[in-house]
Parts: structure tokens; C-alpha cells; sequence
């Protein structure tokens, strides 16, 4: 299938120029994984992002997962990674409710191109490379979170253990427009497993008021064995009525797009600073550190590991809490607060910082 062409030509005047920022998806080649590249153990527990960032598990009691970044993709493609999901603990008959879903979360303010809601309302060209050893029907979903409304698509898994390119075409939506804000406005979900509350229903291949049971019929349960698996890369989601080649990006873009929801700041095993800040009392201290881009939102939650409060040239202090000060948060600074330290002096500067045998990190999350 042709490129799509903007009406822009070169300086010959003859060839027209390929358009560029179509592919609304963040991190669809899985080049970016700031929390690490593989995560086991995964249950309904654990349903949020956990490897390739942009891309979030939900599992309502179906199975025990273990997702990873692989460098394993189709031959030829420009593709080096892609995102696997594996069955460790089999469900080979799903309770009702149950339920597998891969997912990426797209903000409002950055789809406002499909002009859904309108009588000009466009189009959803979605296309990706898909690999399983299960073959079979599986589903695809755009679940609008604005207006309750959803459209699924099947598509089918033809060849065990190979990379299959796949391109769906959802309908355009002339109800419902989506929010012009940072808030959740799409979900593209690609399920895997599934109970009879999604799937005892007629799938529902056009834009209607969401109904559990029309969202999966018919999408084959990976989680029947273990060692069942299922992965995806190149994933691409454009308006209009065409998929085209996927818009490769070079990587400090695409990690600048993942940061604005997730910042994990990493540091080495000696000296390596994550913050600084300053004693509030004896016990307890306060630390900023400053984003490389301006984030979504306020943060909303903050992590970490293996950290240490610093006073150079004097003493280390552990700690035994951290936590966000949202009330000094911003988009751009993230302020955390830091207790249960012994011995440190009142109003006096100190950093944050790896401890001195072990690599650390400071992470925000402002995600969907």
C-alpha cells in the first residue's frame, strides 16, 4: 500500500513529500522501557505498566504473566524490538469476569484529528506486526473513555511462532467528541483472554454505547497453557481510511514523549545524585528534582530504590520513607519528602543519592 502524500512537493516540483507526525501512538517500536525490560509474576495484582513504557496490563484473575522487551522482531522491517506477553500460570476455563488486555492510553489533546463527534469525523487506520504461538480469532478494541462508547475488530493469528502484519480500518464516529484536555480519551486494547461477561455478546464492529458482552466475542484465551505467549511491535494509529509505513522517529524523541508521563532518573552505583534539597529537622528532609520535560500533569505517585541522604564531605544517612509533596509539585519539578533519618542537622543543604554500592533511581509517574 502507497505512502500517504501531503500536497507538498521538492524543489523540483515534481515529488511529492511523505506527511509526517500521523502515527498518534507512543513508543509502537517498544524502543523505550525506563522501568526495565522484563517483569514476572504479573496477576490482576499487578495491572499497570511494568516494561515498554506506554503500555499497561490489565488482568482481571486470568492467569500469571511475565511481560518483557525482546529483541525479536520481523525480518527486514526496521523493527529491533517488540513486546511479549507469557503465560506462566495457566486458566485454561476463564471465570466470567475474567479478562486479558494489552493497552496504550491516549490523551484527549493529541487525537483531535479524527474530529470525532463531527460530521467530518474521520476514520481509524490501525496496523501492527503480531506474533504467537496460538493461532486463532483475536480482538482489537478503541474504547473511547469520554463518551462510553467503543468499536472492536477481529483479526486472526493464521501462523504459529511468526510475524504477521495486520491492519484494521475502524469506522469513523460522528457522536461524541473527544475532551481537548491531557485527561484519558482512547484506549486502543488488544485483548488476549477473555470471560463470558465480554464475549456472550454480537461483536460490536461499529461505534456504539459500550456493552460488556459485543467487546470480545470470539478472541481466543491466550492464558489456556502455560508457555502460551503473544507479542506485538510497530503498532501505528493514524485518521484517515489508509495505513501507512510506520513513522519511524529517532529515539530522544520518542523518550521525550514517554517522560511527559513517566520519569524514571537513574543513576550509578558511586556518588550518583538523583535530588537535593535540605533538612527540615533532624529526621526529616525535602528534595526537588527537576524533569527534562514538562510532564502531563502534577505527578501523581513517586518511586525509588537503594537511595541515601548525602552531606559531602561528612556522613551518609539512611532513611526509612519517601513520599510525594504534592503540594510542591509541579509539572516540571518534582518535590519529595524524606523521613526517619537519624542525626542530620535542621535547615542544613543535602543531596539525594545512590548509596555507595548499588545503582538507584528517583521515578514520577504522571500516567493514564
Amino acid at each position: 500500500m502507497s505512502e500517504r502524500l501531503t500536497s507538498s512537493l521538492t524543489q523540483d516540483g515534481k515529488r511529492p513529500v511523505p506527511s509526517s507526525n500521523r502515527n498518534v501512538v507512543i513508543n509502537g517500536a517498544m524502543q523505550v522501557a525506563q522501568r526495565g525490560t522484563s517483569a514476572a509474576g504479573l496477576t490482576d495484582a499487578n495491572s499497570s505498566y511494568h516494561t515498554a513504557d506506554r503500555w499497561r496490563v490489565g488482568n482481571i484473575s486470568l492467569g500469571t504473566w511475565t511481560q518483557s522487551v525482546e529483541a525479536d522482531a520481523p525480518t527486514g522491517s526496521g523493527f529491533r524490538n517488540s513486546l511479549k506477553i507469557l503465560c506462566t500460570t495457566a486458566d485454561a476455563s476463564p471465570a466470567a469476569v475474567d479478562l486479558l488486555i494489552t493497552r496504550t492510553r491516549l490523551e484527549g489533546q493529541n487525537i483531535q484529528q479524527f474530529l470525532k463527534g463531527t460530521a467530518s469525523a474521520k476514520q481509524f487506520a490501525v496496523s501492527f506486526w503480531v506474533k504467537s504461538n496460538v493461532t486463532g480469532t483475536y480482538i482489537a478494541e478503541l474504547q473511547d473513555q469520554n463518551n462510553t462508547r467503543s468499536v472492536s475488530a477481529s483479526y486472526t493469528v493464521i501462523a504459529s511462532a511468526t510475524w504477521e502484519k495486520k491492519t484494521i480500518i475502524f469506522p469513523a464516529d460522528t457522536t461524541g467528541a473527544f475532551t481537548n484536555d491531557n485527561g484519558l480519551s482512547l484506549d486502543i486494547n488488544f485483548w488476549l483472554g477473555v470471560g463470558t461477561v465480554y464475549s456472550s455478546g454480537t461483536l460490536a464492529t461499529t461505534w456504539v454505547s459500550r456493552v460488556s458482552a459485543n467487546r470480545a466475542v470470539g478472541q481466543t484465551n491466550l492464558a489456556a497453557a502455560t508457555n502460551n505467549y503473544w507479542q506485538i511491535t510497530g503498532v501505528q494509529l493514524e485518521a484517515g481510511s489508509v495505513a501507512t509505513p510506520f513513522e519511524f522517529e529517532d529515539i530522544s524523541t520518542t523518550l521525550v514523549k514517554c517522560q511527559r508521563y513517566y520519569f524514571r532518573h537513574t543513576v550509578g552505583a558511586v556518588n550518583g545524585t538523583v535530588g537535593f534539597g535540605i533538612a527540615e529537622n533532624t529526621a526529616d528532609s525535602y528534595f526537588i528534582t527537576h524533569f527534562p520535560t514538562q510532564m502531563r500533569t502534577i505527578p501523581t505517585s513517586v518511586e525509588s530504590s537503594t537511595l541515601e541522604i548525602l552531606l559531602p564531605g561528612v556522613a551518609d544517612y539512611a532513611f526509612t520513607s519517601l513520599a510525594l509533596a504534592t503540594g510542591s509539585s509541579t509539572a516540571l519539578v518534582g518535590a519529595v519528602t524524606v523521613g526517619g533519618s537519624v542525626g542530620l542537622t535542621a535547615s542544613r543543604a543535602y543531596f539525594l543519592r545512590a548509596n555507595n554500592s548499588t545503582a538507584a533511581y528517583l521515578a514520577f509517574s504522571a500516567e493514564l
